[in-house]
């Protein structure tokens, strides 16, 4: 299979990160099954953000498999040349996909009407109004909609390609080019883009303390007392400096923290949904139920069964 990776100049080096999964698998399957090449629109050297250069083939002599788009640090500018060679390459390859902001390129080309994508956080809500046709979900890792592929940040780029070869050769492989890769864990598509420490993220070290605690230790009850022994105060020193530092109350946040977790298991392993609610601190199924529902407006087996085939990684 032919992967044609698409540069325009200002791209991101990091993007090579991504494709590289491809060269794994290769291993992993003991065969070459992806072949990886670079094309821009008249071939030749293309810059990147960081000024490497890169040699690339001209997009119209490409006859690919999968074209996955690329792009920089800012939202790409598309030429009416690569759109028009991108619709016509799209119609013959098997998908099309973006890394980060390439989701724009897409657009430009009408590949995103009438699907699901996601791109950037910070851009979701631009590619929403530059594409109103699109649905846009600001909250996932990477989405796949029938043959068109979006991933949101550059590394979600890495998760994507996985999900791609999980798809191509099963579930054996992809694990296997994920350990390879030495990928912290397999995120799936519907994983969000936002970590609640990042969200939670203060300079206060106490603070900073109590949190990393709770993280370490979601099937214990974390009273007030427990988080406040963690940051060494008092518990109402820590629940005024708690809630003046991070916008929220200690029991808030051990609930986006547990949510968080419970909501990476049930996407990324076949645990019992009880199983799940005693690991990070529920008290029972019902419970989570609840906190899933008000905060998520979906119930754990929704979740799960949104994740598919890849919660199986």
């Amino acid at each position: 299979m032919i992967i044609g990776l698409v540069l325009s100049p200002g791209f991101q080096a990091v993007c090579f990160g991504a494709v590289a999964a491809f060269d794994v698998a290769n291993k992993q399957a003991g065969e070459k099954i992806y072949d990886v090449r670079a094309f821009s629109e008249d071939g030749g050297l293309v810059t990147s953000s960081a000024g490497m250069q890169v040699m690339t083939e001209p997009f119209d002599r490409a006859s690919v498999d999968t074209l996955i788009v690329a792009a920089g640090l800012e939202v790409p500018t598309s030429s009416p040349g690569l759109i028009r060679l991108l619709r016509a390459a799209a119609r013959d390859a098997r998908r099309v996909a973006s890394i980060c902001l390439g989701s724009f390129v897409l657009g430009d080309a009408g590949l995103l009407n009438g699907r699901r994508a996601t791109t950037h956080w910070r851009y979701a809500q631009e590619l929403q109004t530059r594409f109103p046709s699109c649905e846009v979900d600001a909250d996932k890792i990477f989405i796949a909609d029938g043959e068109v592929w979006t991933s949101a940040g550059m590394s979600a780029g890495t998760d994507m390609v996985v999900g791609m070869i999980e798809r191509d050769l099963g579930p054996e492989i992809a694990r296997s080019v994920a350990r390879g890769m030495v990928m912290y864990h397999r995120r799936s598509g519907g994983q969000s883009q936002h970590s609640a420490l990042l969200d939670l993220e203060t300079s206060e070290d106490r603070v900073q303390k109590a949190l990393s605690y709770a993280r370490q230790n979601l099937r214990e009850s974390l009273t007030i007392d427990d988080l406040a022994r963690a940051a060494c105060l008092s518990p109402r020193q820590f629940t005024r400096l708690f809630r003046s530092a991070t916008g929220t109350t200690p029991a808030k946040a051990v609930e986006s923290l547990r949510l968080e977790s419970a909501k990476l298991m049930l996407e990324q392993t076949r645990l019992p949904i009880e199983a799940v609610a005693r690991e990070t601190g529920f008290a029972n199924r019902e419970r989570m139920r609840q906190a899933f529902v008000r905060v998520h407006g979906e119930a754990p087996r929704a979740i799960r069964k949104e994740a598919g085939p890849l919660a199986t990684l």
